[in-house]
């Protein structure tokens, strides 16, 4: 009889882990598989004990597990679990902390000298007393502290700014165009412009515009740029004052607080008695180029305004403009 029996609960073991196995591909490969080898234990140790079937409550537990397995499990971010990912911080090795730490006692600066001590050691130029390299290198060059730094501003950039239509381009008899219409436009700002600006030819094959006008210095690529799309430039020379004058004539206004704005003469006051309206500039005379700068400006090659070929140039043009004056005249006169 126990042969019998004992036969009888290897059958009913083989017949338990068989059922295990028709499970489904999915069920057996959850994660709850400590409550399957559990449950498969449980009708194990039933089927010893003489019943040859699997428990109600072993069932239960195998469904319960399966059930488990195919539900997926969702991890909210939270403050209190709101961390860095493993190794995206390498914590530094601290030093002085015992002998453990491959750091302790000198810290790794060594036993005394200079270089134990607090202040960390000498400057890196340092070369153990000897002369030290960049002392031994001879100087070149000097700055020239009289130099008078221009603002470069190129053709292109002007004809960008006649495209955009930031820059009128002056009609024939009108005024060319000076370094206030370029402040004006903001090619450049007039808190930067010390002492004048310079013309270069940078993008001198995209310049069409005729433009006339009137800057401090230029370059020959730009004198032939302009000229090669018909415009017309004259360099000019102004002073600081100069500068102030043209860049902000509302500082000259009669009656204002500028410079010269409290300082009117006898001929203003009669006017303000008389009850005219005087609010015309008081700008100050044009300085000459100093001597060192006459040469440039006497230079036709350089387009100066003192060169014999632009004055002579001038007066034809205010000599024509004369005689198209007595021309409107006679014939309103007619």
């Amino acid at each position: 009889a126990s042969s019998v029996a004992s036969g009888s609960g290897a059958a009913c073991r083989l017949s338990a882990a068989s059922a295990l196995l028709r499970r489904p591909a999915g069920a057996a490969m959850a994660a709850a598989a400590p409550s399957a080898s559990a449950a498969a234990s449980a009708a194990v140790s039933s089927a010893s004990g003489g019943s040859c079937h699997l428990s109600t409550a072993a069932t239960a537990a195998a469904a319960a597990s399966a059930d488990d397995a195919n539900h997926e499990v969702v991890t909210f971010l939270t403050l209190n679990n709101l961390s860095d990912n493993p190794g995206a911080r390498k914590y530094r090795r601290r030093i002085g902390r015992g002998i453990g730490s491959s750091k302790g006692k000198t810290s790794g600066r060594g036993h005394k000298g200079q270089k134990a001590r607090a202040g960390r050691g000498v400057h890196p130029t340092f070369e153990g007393g000897q002369t030290k390299l960049y002392k031994r290198l001879p100087k070149r060059g000097f700055t020239n502290v009289h130099a008078e730094e221009m603002v470069p501003v190129n053709v292109g950039t002007i004809q960008d700014y006649i495209d955009m239509g930031r820059l009128p381009v002056p009609a024939d008899g009108d005024r060319p165009l000076t370094i206030k219409d370029l402040v004006d436009a903001g090619i450049t700002k007039a808190s930067s412009v010390k002492y004048g600006v310079k013309l270069l030819g940078k993008g001198q094959y995209r310049l069409r515009s005729p433009i006339k006008i009137e800057v401090s210095r230029a370059s020959d690529k730009a004198i032939a740029a302009i000229e090669r799309a018909g415009g017309e430039i004259t360099t000019v020379h102004y002073n600081r004052l100069a500068l102030r004058a043209l860049l902000k004539p509302e500082k000259f206004a009669a009656g204002g607080s500028g410079m010269l704005g409290g300082v009117a003469n006898d001929e203003d006051n009669d006017d303000e008695r008389s009850g005219s309206n005087t609010s015309k500039p008081l700008v100050p005379r044009q300085a000459k180029p100093p001597p060192k700068l006459m040469p440039y400006y006497i230079s036709y090659k350089k387009r100066g305004y003192l060169s014999p070929e632009v004055q002579l140039k001038k007066i034809e043009e205010r000599l024509g403009a004369i005689k198209v004056d007595e021309d409107a005249g006679s014939k309103a006169d007619a």
